[in-house]
């Protein structure tokens, strides 16, 4: 028996560090790691031990011969990734174990390396990667700050809930929260109850893990009218954002919904939308999300995509995914001919094969959708103009309007600029060397912000490395700016500074009642979903959440 990674890989690399055998690929001194969509493991090398399954912090890794229902080809995704890798000659003596490589000790401090005080802005996957790399390697203390009244960042507000595994990975930053050498302040934003300045000046260092907080536009006609949704919005709204209102999404009166874009976040919507909805009864969607869905009329879901299949920006494992919804047929609008003449050329291994067991079809847009739940690829297609109930789209294969109650746009997300600091408009990030923001001495960034919105959450592990080296790097070098003010003084100056201010203590409040809330109705957790709840639950004020 072998194992084999699967669906919810985060490609963050923990299963790499502990196999024996050097089966699981691409590792991360390997010119393709970050590149691929997963990591995979070969069959031909893995002994069974079991070990990257022990470690995979979103609950990844199988035996093969016994994979969960609808994941069975992940064995083979494995195995095909493997043999199509260049071949690595076998150990002269025939040992079953590989070579290790010289020692590596990239987090090397001189003895006498004073203890730090770094600010850590962003309590998402590259702000906790940033804040584990510190406190795992170095003596720093560390202050995590969030805008917000809650941890996570893109694991709480950004996973789809029907995504439960992936969300795991929450558990392994919030073993952080309470570490001896973390101060937590949540619920403070810099820039308006402390300015960048404030936050400097308490702080040997700072590091802005703020992400790519909106969205890009697609620069047509009518993108700002009732019924067009960012992606943003949609994501916060079914993840119980407290910045989005409940009745932010109406999906009563629609059976279209048109998304642009084939992103995961474009598939996430469409999974979402013509899901049944007791499947995600079960998950921590937002309450009145669920309501929504129950109540929605929506059956079909159209995905635009101004290239072909071949270009699609979504991952293999969550098309594969798509294809398997109980109860939702998957179509492709066969309104172009070089649409199935690419699913049908391409190599098994590639994202435009998966599609080769869905429907072929030409779709008549006069139609309303017919009975059941399908979603539509329509590839070639661009949005020219976006209508009162309708999206206009050109392509070569000719133009067409279709007929829609909501159009979700989904074409990726852009930074905004972060008081205090200098920004690049044409990327959306904050300018940096390595990770050190130009022109200012000790502030560094880390994750979306700098180095733009790509990668998922593992690639913020590699990303806070680096960012964490410079800083360390500067550190030794005595590059730091020396700090005015005290830990304690900033402690007063947040508290001082900001009504609604959580710490650690506060946020394990929300955490238990949120799972509290969770019990009564057979869930994981019910989230609360406005600031006021959430700061009221962590001052212990559990009548307010009734």
């Amino acid at each position: 028996m072998t194992y084999a990674i699967t669906q919810t890989c985060c490609n963050d690399a923990t299963c790499v560090a502990v196999c024996p055998v050097n089966c699981i690929h691409p590792t991360p001194d390997e010119p393709d790691f970050g590149r691929t969509e997963m990591l995979y493991i070969d069959p031909k090398s893995c002994i069974d031990c079991g070990a990257c399954a022990d470690a995979c912090p979103v609950d990844a890794v199988f035996p093969a011969d016994s994979l969960p229902a609808g994941q069975e080809l992940y064995a083979a995704l494995n195995a095909d990734f493997s043999e199509r890798r260049a071949p690595r000659p076998a150990p002269e003596d025939g040992s079953t174990f590989h070579a290790w490589g010289a020692p590596s000790f990239t987090r090397s401090l001189p003895s006498d390396f004073g203890r730090i005080r770094v600010a850590v802005v962003g309590t998402g996957p590259a702000g906790m990667y940033a804040a584990e790399d510190l406190l795992l390697h170095t003596n720093a203390e560390v202050t995590l700050v969030d805008r917000l009244p809650v941890a996570g960042g893109l694991v709480r507000y950004g996973v789809a809930p029907d995504h439960p595994a992936t969300k795991r990975i929450g558990d392994a930053f919030a073993r952080f929260h309470t570490h001896p050498r973390v101060r937590m302040y949540l619920g403070v934003d810099v820039g308006t109850d402390v300015t960048a300045e404030e936050l400097a000046a308490h702080h040997d260092a700072v590091v802005y893990a703020v992400g790519a907080a909106t969205d890009r536009r697609l620069g047509v006609p009518g993108e700002d009218r009732p019924g067009s949704v960012p992606a943003t919005s949609f994501v916060a709204w079914y993840n119980a954002h407290p910045e989005v209102a409940p009745d932010t999404i109406d999906l009563s009166a629609t059976e279209r919904v048109v998304v642009v874009g084939t992103g995961n976040v474009a598939l996430d919507f469409a999974r979402i939308l013509v899901s049944d909805p007791e499947t995600l009864a079960a998950t921590d969607i937002a309450d009145h999300a669920l309501t929504a869905l129950r109540a929605s009329a929506v059956r079909e879901v159209v995905l635009l995509a101004r290239r072909g299949p071949e270009d699609a920006s979504c991952t293999a494992p969550e098309l594969l995914a798509l294809g398997r919804l109980p109860g939702v047929r998957l179509v492709v609008d066969d309104h172009d001919p070089r649409v199935w003449t690419a699913v049908e050329a391409a190599a098994p291994h590639e994202k435009a094969a998966l599609l080769g067991g869905a429907v072929r079809e030409r779709v008549d847009w006069t139609e309303p959708p017919g009975p059941g739940r399908r979603i539509v690829f329509r590839f070639h297609s661009a949005p020219e103009e976006i209508l009162d109930g309708a999206v206009r789209v050109t392509g070569d294969g000719g133009p067409a309007t279709i007929p829609a109650g909501m159009v979700l746009r989904a074409v990726g997300y852009r930074g905004l600029p972060v008081a205090g600091l200098p920004f690049d408009d044409a990327t959306g990030t904050v300018p940096h060397r390595g990770g050190r923001v130009e022109g200012r001495p000790g502030t560094y960034v880390v994750g979306w912000i700098k180095r733009g919105p790509s990668g998922g959450i593992g690639a913020n592990r590699t990303c806070a490395a680096e960012t964490v080296g410079t800083l360390l790097a500067d550190a030794v070098d005595g590059a730091l700016p020396v700090p005015t003010g005290t830990a304690r003084a900033f402690d007063r100056l947040a508290h001082g500074r900001a009504r609604t201010l959580v710490d650690a203590r506060g946020l394990a409040a929300i955490e238990r009642a949120e799972r509290a809330r969770g019990e009564e109705s057979g869930r994981p957790r019910v989230k609360l979903g406005t600031l006021p709840e959430l700061v009221a639950a962590a001052r212990g004020r559990r009548r307010l959440l009734r």
